[in-house]
């Protein structure tokens, strides 16, 4: 998604900090952490990661749905690409 080539910098910080949040969960698995404790880990690394999604959807829905020049029938492929993307995401 070439237009998300102006804020790659913040979604690769985002991705970075994803990345750290893992890892803190694979170090308290390995060093026996409270279940709590990994289950607080696995709930903000899933909120970093919806919120990482939710920039790319409006990013995606601004650009291949909402976009003003797009014609009627790349809306449409755009609108059908986000539902499949979002219906894969919530399984």
């Amino acid at each position: 998604m070439a237009h998300l080539t102006k804020d790659n910098e913040a979604l690769t910080n985002r991705v970075k900090r994803i990345a750290g949040q893992v890892d803190a969960i694979d170090r308290a698995l390995a060093s026996s952490a409270s279940c709590a404790s990994i289950l607080h880990l696995v709930a903000a690394t899933r909120g970093a990661i919806n919120g990482l999604m939710e920039e790319i959807i409006d990013a995606y829905l601004r650009e291949h749905v909402a976009g003003p020049d797009l014609s009627d029938t790349a809306r449409a492929e755009g609108a059908d690409e986000l539902l499949a993307a979002i219906r894969r995401y919530a399984k």
